[in-house]
């Protein structure tokens, strides 16, 4: 890994125990603090605005405000990623698996494709690297 995303996991579960949370934010903040570090593993660049960042404690406070009695867990994570990078978004794809309760547990599981119509081309910051 590289040394952003060390500090970043470092950060985050020390402010995760340290801090004080509402219920709210208290319910959210082991898959928040997950969906972060996860984050944080795809790109230094959002790592490093981790680590230099507000607390996770102020970020937590950002997601539950104004979440009333419930928050879908990709509002919360969009939330937190712009807690600590604005403009930022977070991109979500399910799929179904028909063949699930049959399939061997030692094949891999096929990458979902997406149906021609719905294929588009999404433009990456890398791509102009």
């Amino acid at each position: 890994m590289n040394e952003w995303y060390e500090q970043a996991k470092s950060k985050l579960e020390a402010e995760k125990k340290a801090g004080s949370y509402d219920r709210y934010a208290s319910a959210m903040k082991n898959a928040v603090c997950e969906a972060l570090d996860g984050f944080c593993r795809q790109d230094a660049e959002f790592a490093q605005a981790v680590v230099q960042g507000g607390t996770f404690t102020d970020c937590m406070k950002a997601v539950a405000k104004g979440c009333g009695s419930s928050i879908s867990d990709l509002e919360a994570f969009r939330r937190a990623v712009q807690f600590y990078f604005p403009g930022a978004d977070v991109r979500f794809q399910m799929s179904v698996n028909l063949c699930a309760s049959v399939e061997v547990e030692d094949e891999p599981t096929p990458k979902p494709t997406l149906a021609p119509k719905a294929e588009r081309k999404i433009l990456s910051l890398e791509d102009f690297l």
